[in-house]
Formats: C-alpha cells, structure tokens, sequence
C-alpha cells in the first residue's frame, strides 16, 4: 500500500498503536488537539482519549471522506478570512492617504496670506501634524493587514495542495477495498447458489419433475458428481476472495487509513491554527491602531518632565487665542497710517466774489458771499457752503474708458460713486463713460485690474460681486475728483435701497441739457420705473442704467448663492413657471419695487429654481448672446483644440476681446457657477453639468451653425469654469 504522499506534512507514522520504537503512546491530547511539538498519536491513544463517537467515524469507511470535507471547510474559512484582510487593508490604505493627502494641501493653503496667522495658524499646523501622525500609523496598520492576508493566503494554499495528494493516496486504497468486498460478496453468491442445488440433487428433489433438458442423457450419479465439483470450486473461490478481503481490510484499518487521518487531521490543525493567529494579530494590530492614534490626540505627560512633552489635540485647540491674533495683524498696519496735518478749511476763492455771476451754478445770491463774511440779511445756511465744492471737483480730468480691462471698472469709481447725475463746465457732455474697444488691457495670463485713470485715492473694485457698492465719493482734499457728463450710479445701488444723501449737491450747469436731473431732486435710482430689462442688450441696459452687471443678473446670483448652492439640481431643474413670469413682469414692469431684493427669500416664493430659470430665461432673451454672436465662429474653434492649455488660451484671448458689459457680466456669471461646481458634491451639478444647460444659452446660435455645434459649445462653457481664476481674478 502507498504510504505519505511526498507532499504530506509529519513524519512517517509508525504502526497502529505504537510509537516509533514500537512502546504505547501515552500522549495526553487526542487527534486534533495535540500540541505541535508533539509526534501524531497512534491509535492506542485516539481510542483512549477521542470521544467515542468521533473515534468511531475516524475509523469506518467514511473517516478519510469526513477528514477531507472537514480540511476543506478549514482552507474556505482561511480564504474568506484572507479576503476580509485585503479589503481591509485597502480600505485602511485610502483612508490613511486620503487624511495625508488633505493635510498636506489644507497645510499649503493654510499658509497663504487669506488665512488667518499667529496662534490660530500655530493651532492649526499642530493639529494637521497630529492627523499626519494618525495617517501614517493607519499606513502601518494597513501594511500589517496586507502581509497577514499573504501568510494566510499562502497556508491556505499549501493545505490545498496536500489535501490534493491525500484524496488521491487516502480514497484509493478506501475504493480497492470496496471492490474486493464486492467480489467477495459476489462469490459468496454463486458458492450457495451451487450448493443448495448439489443439495437438492443429492436428495434426489432435483429429478423430480425434470423431464426435459440438454443433460437430460446423464445419469443423477454424474449430475451429482459435477454439481459437487461445483461447489467445491466455488468454495474454493469463496475463501480466496474472504482472506483477500479480511488481508486488504486489515491494511486499511490498521495502516493505510489511520495514516490518512492523521495527516489530514494535521492539516486541519496547521490551516485553523494558522487562520486562528492571524485572526489574534488582527485583534492586537486594532488595538494597537487605536492605541497609537489615541496617543497622539491625548499624548501621556510625564511627571518627572511636565514640560517636554508634546500637547494634545484639546491642548492645541485651546492654545487660539483670538484677541492676540486681531490685535497683531492690526498692529502690523501701523506703519501705513498716513499723519496728515491740520484739519482742511475752507476758502472762498476771491476770485469768485466779484464776478458771481459766471458761477457754474448758483441757486442763489447769498451763496456767492464769502462764509466768513455773511451779511445779516443773508439766508444761506452754514450748511450748503459744501456745494460748490463739486463745481471745483469738475476741473479734473476724465477718468478711464471701460474700454480698458485691467483699469476700465476701477477708473469709473468717482462717477459711479454719485448718487445721481453730476454736471460739467464746458462741452464735456453727458453720458455713459466711453466704450470705446481701443486700448484693451485685459491680462492674457490674469484679470487683475490696474487703475489707469488719474492718480487718485480710490478703493479696489471687487468684481466678484460685480455690483456691490464702491467707497464714498472723493473730494479735493483727498484727490479725488467728479467724473463729467452724467456718470451711471453706483454698481451696488439697488432701486429699493435708500440713496446716498445728496444734501449739498450743485445744481445743473448752464451748459447741461433741460431735461438734466438736478442731483439731490429725486429720492429713487436712475432706473426708472417701467423700463424693460428682458430683451434689451447689454450695452444699451449699461448706457441706460449705468451698471456694468444688470441688476437682475446681480440679484438671481445673490438668490443662489444664499439659498441654492445646497440645493440638488440647481440651474437644472426647472421652477414654476407661473413664478419666473411673474418676477419677469416685475423687473420689466417696476425695477424699483421692494419685492425684488432677493435677499429675502419670500420675494421669490422660497423657490430658487424659478430665480435660476429667471436667470436663464433672461440671458436667452438677449438680442445678442453674452458671447455674442460676432465671437462665435472663434469660440467654436478654440474649443476644438486637444490640448487644454491652448484651448484656455485661446478661449481666454476672446473673452478678453468682449465689449465691456459683455466682459463684466461673464465674469460675475463665471465666479458665481464656479461656487456652484464647489459644493457639486451636494448639488449634484459639476462644471460639465453647468456646461450642458448654459453652452446653448451663452453662445446661441449663429449663422451657419449646426446641431453638431452643441457639443463644442458644452465644451467652451466647461473649460472657461474649469479655468475660472486663470481667465478672471477671485478679487
């Protein structure tokens, strides 16, 4: 019979119920839970120490089959076990450098000089560093799982492989043995079949009632004769094939199957000792995770050194102190604080006094006399000197033209800043400023915005938010000066808020038109009511209300960035119609009714799809799209360029070649959809997304185009929001 098979694991077994010096066993652990150092216990011991019931099935015909199904289970457990590990590991392993990756750019961006310094910036690297200590221990950890789910894959292998070679070895000599007690039940047959007729021969039994047959010549002494012959060869077959199988059973019992038990039992030992351990070092390797990251959120304080020791999460929290870090960033401005002199008074010019009759304005006699030099009967207030100051304010130069786009906003702030129109000497005129396209500056590489009017003391226009409102006006004593013609409002004047007190302001200019408003004479905006906004192109709604972005763009946006970005589907979804008509007839029909400050969300009926479906609405009623159609044929082509830096560039260059309503308008759409594509996360709505519903209404269509263009005009919509802060600047 074969012994072990060569992959077998153990020793060669001695024979049943010895060891291998043929001495009893007197092991104390039954098969399957005898210690590893320990030689495979012979038969004497399993019958003394396994169950009865167990030793019985080990040691019938089933024992190898059981033994093997048994392993089997073991080698799945060992593999599921294994598999969990892997997934673990790779769970740990993207945890662990995603929380690497976030520190890293939070620490880059946490430095920038928009954040917040001093002790919050000091807090604030600490507790990055703690949390790059907790990634690099889940790194740790997740490395541990990896190796763990290798050495378990690798037992569970090898113990695949030698139940292999012992199905082979073990169920072999099983099926010999089967077959043999076969044969021997089949000779037994035949033996009494032959015997029990010899019998009835022999009693004569068989000859009755026998009248025909073949042998019919013989005579009953040589039936009986051959019958006996019979039997005595099958007797003599019948006990050969008995001692073949009590020979073959003995070997089976005794040797060959004892063998294979043991060896798959040392299998099923090593694969769920194996499956065990690894299951042990998970435990311990969890444990030592949570150990390590809660040491190094809340470190342990050494009392013999109560000051080297690193601080806690809590400790570095608590270490912010607001009050400092104010006090410090304001104290570093100290040293830009411009002394100025004694307080400016006023002088009439005496050259005014005696001519008051060339005044630009003079609503009055009494207030050509100088102040400090009032008759009794005059009827001047104190108070309404400062007019003429805007009459001197007027001898400056004009600012910059819009046409400019690194200087076109910024040198507009002086007129814009007027409450109302202001008036000129001479033929400077009224109107609009200049949107002359000459001298185009806007940055190819950034759209920082550079002054180019005359060296004034202005403050930065924030063309994020397009219409906010600019600073106060200047006067002469701090350089600045009244832009001429009638100069448009400010950008962040709402119709519904409350002006700007003109108390002061001069009156029209001799050379100014009759039908001139008189600044200070009327409490609303210039845009009037009753003044269509839908269908109006940007340029004639900037020359008539005088704002670089429609008030209507400026208060969709508003309503969206307060109340939508977290809405799922913004700008996708489509609100009541009934709602956006109604706020369309509002803006066409009364601008300046209360009910259009969209701050307040019951003015659009809490429904900010229907303000995002009114934004939409309006760009699609433009008689020329926001790209305009002259630019079209040039954004379809860049769009096509493969390489995303040309086709930034490119697509950059057009924009900068827009008029300037067109430029202003675009830029405050594109900062505010790129908020939008910033919480897309929860809205669902990412730069492609905000591409689709606003490629066909930004570009429309030309003439020319095809149903093929809808992609490319998807395409330039996404590159410019994926491009937001190199096409136009955040300030």
């Amino acid at each position: 019979m074969p012994g072990s098979p060569p992959d077998s694991p153990g020793p060669e077994p001695a024979t049943l119920g010895q060891t291998g010096d043929g001495s009893p066993t007197t092991s104390a652990a039954p098969v399957g839970l005898a210690p590893d150092n320990e030689p495979p216990a012979v038969d004497n011991a399993m019958k003394r120490e396994l169950d009865s019931h167990v030793q019985e099935v080990l040691s019938s015909d089933i024992g190898v089959t059981t033994m093997l199904n048994r392993l089997k289970q073991s080698i799945a457990s060992a593999k599921e076990f294994a598999s969990f590990l892997k997934k673990r590991s790779i769970l740990e392993d993207e945890h662990a450098k995603g929380l690497k990756k976030i520190c890293r750019q939070t620490g880059e961006s946490a430095h920038h000089a928009d954040h917040k310094q001093g002790s919050f910036s000091h807090a604030y690297d600490e507790m990055l560093q703690i949390h790059d200590r907790m990634a690099e221990n889940g790194l740790q950890f997740a490395l541990s799982l990896h190796q763990m789910h290798e050495d378990l894959l690798e037992v569970a292998a090898v113990s695949e492989k030698h139940r292999k070679g012992w199905k082979v070895n073990g169920l072999g000599p099983e099926d010999r043995l089967a077959a043999v007690e076969s044969a021997m039940r089949k000779s037994k047959a035949k033996y009494d079949s032959l015997a029990e007729e010899y019998d009835r021969v022999r009693t004569g039994e068989g000859r009755q009632g026998s009248k025909f047959g073949f042998k019919g010549h013989k005579s009953a002494q040589q039936q009986e004769e051959e019958l006996l012959r019979k039997v005595q060869a099958a007797d003599t077959d019948y006990l050969g094939k008995v001692q073949n199988y009590q020979s073959e059973k003995a070997n089976v019992e005794t040797s060959t199957r004892p063998e294979a038990v043991r060896a798959l039992h040392d299998l099923i030992r090593e694969c769920d000792a194996g499956t065990t351990l690894q299951m042990q070092k998970f435990a311990s390797f969890n444990e030592k995770l949570l150990l390590s990251n809660g040491l190094v959120i809340s470190p342990l304080k050494n009392a013999a050194l109560p000051n080297q020791h690193s601080r806690s999460l809590k400790e570095v929290i608590q270490g912010i102190d607001n009050n400092q870090d104010f006090e410090t960033h304001i104290k570093g401005f100290y040293s830009q604080i411009t002394h100025k002199g004694s307080e400016p008074k006023y002088e009439r010019n005496p050259v005014l006094n005696p001519q008051p009759s060339v005044a630009a304005f003079q609503p009055s006699p009494a207030q050509a006399q100088p102040s400090n030099n009032l008759p009794p009967q005059s009827h001047t207030a104190p108070q309404q000197l400062p007019q003429q100051l805007p009459q001197l304010q007027t001898q400056m130069g004009p600012p910059g033209s819009m046409g400019s786009r690194t200087g076109g906003f910024e040198s507009m702030t002086p007129a814009m800043n007027q409450p109302g129109p202001s008036q000129t000497f001479g033929n400077q005129g009224s109107g609009p400023p200049s949107t002359t396209p000459a001298g185009h500056e806007r940055s190819f590489s950034h759209g920082a915005m550079l002054s180019q009017g005359p060296p004034q003391s202005q403050q930065p226009y924030n063309v994020r938010n397009s219409t906010q409102g600019l600073p106060p006006s200047q006067n002469r004593f701090n350089g600045g000066g009244s832009a001429p013609g009638v100069g448009p409002p400010q950008l962040g004047a709402l119709p519904f808020q409350t002006p700007t007190s003109a108390q002061g302001a001069p009156g029209p200019s001799f050379n100014e038109p009759a039908n001139a408003p008189v600044v200070g004479s009327s409490t609303t905006s210039p845009i009037g009511k009753g003044k269509q906004v839908f269908g109006v192109s940007l340029t004639r709604l900037y020359q008539r209300d005088g704002l670089a972005v429609p008030m209507i763009v400026h208060q969709c946006i508003q309503a969206v960035d307060l109340y939508g970005l977290n809405l799922e589907g913004i700008y996708r979804l489509s609100g009541s119609s009934a709602h956006v008509t109604k706020l369309k007839t509002l803006f066409d029909t009364d601008s300046e009714s209360s009910i259009l400050d969209f701050r307040n969300p019951e003015n659009f009926y809490h429904d900010v799809n229907s303000v995002a479906g009114l934004l939409k609405q309006f760009f699609r009623d433009l008689p020329d799209p926001l790209l305009t159609a002259e630019h079209y044929q040039n954004l379809i082509e860049a769009a096509k360029h493969d390489d995303d830096t040309l086709r930034r560039d490119s697509l950059h260059a057009i924009i900068n070649d827009l008029p300037d309503p067109n430029y202003a308008t675009l830029r405050a759409l594109t900062l505010h959809l790129h908020r939008v594509t910033e919480a897309s996360s929860i809205n669902r709505m990412n730069s492609q997304n905000l591409a689709i519903v606003f490629g066909p209404t930004l570009l429309g269509t030309a003439p020319g185009s095809n149903i093929a263009d809808a992609g490319w005009q998807v395409r330039v919509v996404d590159t410019i929001l994926n491009n937001t802060y190199q096409i136009f600047d955040e300030d």
